[in-house]
């Protein structure tokens, strides 16, 4: 309630508490600007409004107000009965206007009103809420029964119904199968969710549930446009999709993507085309496309190493870009013996798609020797300086990645310090610490480790020993009291991992500190 007058938002108030005393909870504000910070800081439902007050107008604060919770009811209590103000509060959504003096049993109707309004809304948005939660339940489900049913087709299986639920109208598809490696059982679950969250922000898909450390994904593409340009979209779309989970999930992540289909009956041979490449990865992960569609289209020869050297950017492999680089030089030029410009033309685009690797991380990246590789190539007919060219460029863009990646603070681990120092008494460990920054302890864990060089637990148990030396100095507090207050439910452990710290006891740390 708010109004300059006290004797107004105290008659209020008590007729509200004789009314409606277990229902509601009151607040009061006797300024425009009052009611704004009253609003910002806690779930008002109903607000009366005076016009009239000190520095900004009822009317302007209900202007704001509305902008900052357009749902909140607004109802105008006042002098002024002119028709210009109240035509203007309700243009603004006000739910009534009321000229004062107002008899009581307008006040308790209105209210009683503007209560049932609040209700209606608040059981629009459960049931919202509640088929939202319901499609979120349902829908994964169905991705991983129509994931199935590609995989187990035995030719009667209808897909129509499938696709209809998709909303999935254009018929060229093409299948991924990825896999983490080492994923502990009790982790998948959140691995699982965080690979939803990454693919499912970046593109539409259709996935599958975790079989084994394995995750299948249909991808639709839009129909229609040349094989050539599909395909280029799918390698730029898995390019950045691998580079991401490389970085947030782990380094050692495969993928096999099979080839563009265009005929949903087909599903089973992408989904097998897509499995096999997956096999053929080694340990330390990487991306295998079918078809051989890689920087040489149709060329065998040339399509591991040029792989191996994206990878390897991606990955932000400096060390090993330059010799990866070579190998694929050298393939290159063992394919195309007589073919000069073909040589270049596939240098060329290796560096490009290099670039871009780059550039899906830090859009702003600019490279003056790549952006002159056209002209470089153009007047350059030494195939080694082309090689070396090639290898200095591989090595640049791998160091930039590896720069980013190192340099960036990431905005998971600064929460999660900040959260430690702050819950440094209460936090149980590291799994409570990933489900309040909504991540998942495995990638938390080694995000951590990438990030601060230490474990997590090395990590916490300084912290605590440190805040405890603190205490030890610079409080009253007895040893049991900074046991607890730094965490440790056992004044004996803490004892101990204080000595082995620092060479003595909580005890003789603060009889030498104080002596000091």
């Amino acid at each position: 309630m708010t109004d300059d007058e006290k004797i107004v938002t105290d008659s209020l108030t008590m007729i509200l508490n004789k009314n409606f005393a277990e229902q509601v909870k009151i607040f009061t504000a006797n300024s425009g600007t009052k009611a704004l910070e009253e609003v910002r800081s806690k779930n008002i439902d109903i607000l009366f409004m005076d016009i009239s007050m000190p520095g900004i107008s009822g009317l302007e604060a209900v202007s704001l107000i509305k902008q900052m919770n357009p749902n909140i009811i607004v109802i105008i209590l006042t002098a002024y009965d002119k028709f210009q103000y109240a035509q203007q509060a309700l243009n603004m959504g006000a739910f009534k206007y009321l000229t004062k003096p107002v008899n009581r049993n307008l006040i308790i109707q209105t209210v009683r009103d503007a209560m049932n309004a609040v209700d209606d809304e608040r059981g629009k948005q459960t049931d919202s809420i509640k088929l939202h939660q319901k499609l979120n339940v349902v829908s994964p489900m169905v991705e991983s029964d129509f994931i199935y049913s590609c995989i187990f087709n035995n030719g009667n299986t209808d897909f129509t119904d499938y696709l209809d639920y998709f909303g999935i109208t254009d018929s060229d598809y093409f299948f991924a199968c990825l896999e983490v490696p080492d994923t502990a059982p009790n982790n998948r679950g959140s691995v699982y969710e965080k690979i939803r969250e990454i693919l499912s922000s970046k593109c539409r898909c259709i996935i599958g549930s975790f079989m084994g450390n394995r995750v299948t994904i249909f991808f639709p593409l839009a129909s229609g446009g040349m094989d050539s340009f599909s395909e280029k979209i799918q390698h730029e779309l898995m390019g950045e999709l691998f580079t991401l989970l490389s970085i947030q999930i782990s380094a050692k992540i495969k993928i096999g993507v099979s080839g563009i289909e265009h005929n949903i009956e087909d599903a089973q041979k992408a989904y097998n085309a897509a499995s096999v490449l997956l096999n053929k990865i080694d340990s330390s992960g990487g991306i295998e496309f079918s078809g051989l569609q890689n920087i040489q289209q149709g060329n065998s020869q040339t399509a591991k190493p040029a792989q191996k050297l994206l990878t390897s950017i991606r990955l932000g492999d400096s060390a090993n870009a330059g010799e990866y680089a070579r190998e694929c030089a050298t393939s290159i030029l063992a394919e195309h013996k007589d073919e000069p410009d073909k040589i270049k033309g596939a240098l060329f685009e290796l560096i490009i798609q290099e670039k871009n690797a780059v550039v899906e991380l830090n859009p702003s990246y600019k490279n003056p020797a790549i952006d002159s590789a056209f002209s470089f190539f153009e007047k350059t007919d030494s195939v080694q300086e082309q090689i070396q060219y090639l290898a200095e460029r591989s090595m640049e863009c791998a160091l930039e990645i590896q720069n980013l990646k190192s340099q960036t603070e990431n905005p998971i681990i600064k929460k999660a310090l900040v959260y430690i120092e702050e819950h440094l008494a209460d936090l149980q460990g590291l799994e409570p610490l990933a489900q309040t920054l909504n991540v998942s302890p495995f990638y938390l864990s080694k995000l951590f480790k990438e990030e601060t060089g230490d474990t997590f637990i090395n990590y916490l148990t300084s912290m605590r020993l440190e805040k405890a030396k603190k205490l030890l100095k610079d409080s009253s507090m007895i040893i049991k009291e900074i046991t607890a207050g730094v965490g440790y439910n056992d004044q004996n452990y803490f004892s101990k991992l204080f000595k082995q710290r620092f060479g003595v006891s909580p005890t003789e740390y603060r009889a030498k500190a104080t002596s000091n």
